[in-house]
């Protein structure tokens, strides 16, 4: 294996800059989803703190929030699970250019297949935080109904 030069480098870094650009995105979808959990987890612990004095109708409905919360807690999770998955292939895709190019290895069939992967883990993420949202919503319409209720 000769030795690289800086002019036989710039195409390789030129063509590691898409995947590192999808690694910049993800990173933020990541910070994003995990103070969704975060939130998540502070709520379920302090609905768990009223459940210990609540009564009847009032326990009835922090017992459907929790659940709620549960099935927001996996649907971050998995969302957080993938878009983690994604940034991996990303990096194995960066790894991938650098080891063909330097090699000399035909690898063009591998990229294309890490790097589908890697968008279509981005996109599987997108359907799980956006099932999240769907969630948080539905279970905020369940409170502002309940309030209206209780102040009649």
């Amino acid at each position: 294996m000769e030795t690289p030069t800086p002019d036989s480098l710039l195409p390789i870094i030129q063509l590691s800059v898409t995947p590192v650009i999808l690694l910049s995105g993800i990173g933020s979808l990541l910070i994003t989803l995990t103070n969704r959990m975060a939130r998540v987890v502070d709520r379920t612990r302090g609905l768990t703190t009223q459940m210990l004095t609540a009564h009847d109708e009032e326990r009835a409905h922090l017992e459907s929030q929790l659940d709620i919360l549960w099935h927001r807690a996996q649907l971050v999770r998995r969302a957080v699970t993938f878009a983690a998955t994604s940034m991996l292939m990303a990096c194995l895709l960066v790894m991938v250019i650098f080891a063909g190019a330097l090699l000399h290895f035909e690898l063009g069939a591998v990229m294309v297949g890490v790097f589908i992967a890697s968008v279509a883990l981005v996109i599987v993420a997108l359907v799980a935080f956006l099932q999240d949202i769907f969630v948080s919503l539905a279970a905020l319409k369940l409170d502002v109904e309940r309030a209206r209720r209780i102040s009649r």
